[in-house]
């Protein structure tokens, strides 16, 4: 599966599909609304097909509902069905229900089978109105779903999700295996001595993002001035996260010239953000290794994963001796055993491509290409 993204023209006929957003947001909140009654009555789970027959009867009453399209009426409750089993399945570990939304924060509607059609070229046609979009690619391959999302400055995008069939198969060219180490201080370092510093890109604008967050918080609630400055604060952090996207981007292309197979760590990055908070949150590894797996496979290149609890870190590089603990501030450290010297992050970076390069199987490619906007 591969998702696409392109931006819509600004027109008059935005409009209505801002309109189907709400109408869509209303139906949300009202199924919402329903699950909870209904629980509260019978101490039972709503399924979503007698959902979906109740909420098909008061569109037929509600002339502001048929807005939206049965389709995307399925796909909200779908979408609140998978948000129930994932509370219901995961609730000791802080999953909370899913809740009402505020009209004018709600995103998107998505369309399946019907409601849309691609008239070729960039225009699209969604319910009875054609709207033309930036084609920044072609669309190749089977449309399965087709989404309208807003995003905090009344910008409209369009996302296509397609089906792409071809088979990729793992291509050595250079030959190269390279394991690499996510931290703090260095963003990345690899097996083979070189590290790679993160820009920082949300602590570069903290001045800026502090200063456009204090004026809008001075303009009174619901006035002019103070929607111009939300405007001003959205598009502050739009930046930044272009910005990191686009090297996130370039990193990855310059990784997978270098190297037919990449191996990292698996972390749990939530456990992460709560022990470091926000310098997690500008890091983004988790958003870089979801970039570096779709262009490695489009390059048919390897991403491998080793399991977190591997003792990277503890373990030396040369002869294999494993430490009993090892201090987070403990960069350097001599091995008891062959007296050699080794760096924190450059020896567990080579003991995860030992272990990557001992579980690899070349020519396998065991995961489809993740769906990633693009």
């Amino acid at each position: 599966m591969k998702t696409l993204k392109f931006k819509l023209y600004e027109d008059k006929r935005n409009r209505y599909l801002k309109r189907t957003i709400n109408a869509s947001a209303v139906i949300y909140n009202h199924c919402i609304a329903l699950h909870r009654r209904y629980y509260k009555m019978w101490g039972k789970h709503l399924s979503s097909t007698k959902l979906q027959s109740h909420i098909a009867k008061l569109r037929k009453k509600t002339r502001f509902w048929q807005l939206v399209g049965s389709q995307s009426v399925q796909d909200i409750c779908q979408r609140i069905e998978k948000a129930y089993q994932l509370f219901f399945k995961d609730n000791k570990k802080g999953v909370r229900p899913p809740g009402f939304k505020k009209v004018r924060k709600y995103k998107s509607f998505t369309l399946k089978q019907a409601g849309y059609k691609f008239l070729g070229g960039n225009r699209v046609k969604i319910g009875n109105r054609v709207y033309q979009f930036w084609k920044s690619r072609e669309i190749e391959g089977t449309v399965k779903t087709l989404t309208i999302k807003r995003t905090p400055l009344g910008e409209l995008f369009l996302i296509v999700v397609v089906d792409n069939c071809t088979e990729l198969e793992f291509e050595a060219e250079t030959g190269k295996i390279a394991g690499f180490d996510f931290g703090l201080k260095t963003f990345l370092t690899c097996s083979d001595g070189s590290t790679v510093e993160s820009p920082e890109f949300f602590k570069q604008s903290l001045n800026t993002i502090r200063k456009a967050s204090k004026q809008h918080s001075k303009k009174l609630k619901g006035s002019s001035n103070r929607e111009r400055a939300r405007r001003n604060l959205v598009r502050r952090y739009e930046d930044i996260s272009n910005r990191r996207r686009d090297w996130f981007w370039k990193l990855a292309h310059e990784f997978t010239d270098k190297f037919d197979v990449l191996c990292f760590e698996t972390l749990n990055l939530k456990g992460m953000q709560r022990l470091w908070g926000r310098k997690i949150s500008d890091l983004a590894f988790g958003e870089f290794l979801q970039i570096l797996e779709w262009v490695a496979k489009k390059k048919h290149k390897q991403v491998v994963f080793v399991d977190r609890w591997c003792p990277s870190t503890k373990t030396c590089s040369s002869c294999g001796h494993i430490l009993e603990s090892i201090d987070l501030s403990i960069r350097v450290w001599r091995c008891p055993s062959c007296q050699s010297v080794n760096g924190r992050d450059e020896n567990a970076a080579r003991n995860i491509q030992m272990v990557g390069a001992s579980t690899i199987r070349l020519g396998d490619v065991s995961r489809a290409l993740p769906a990633i906007v693009v």
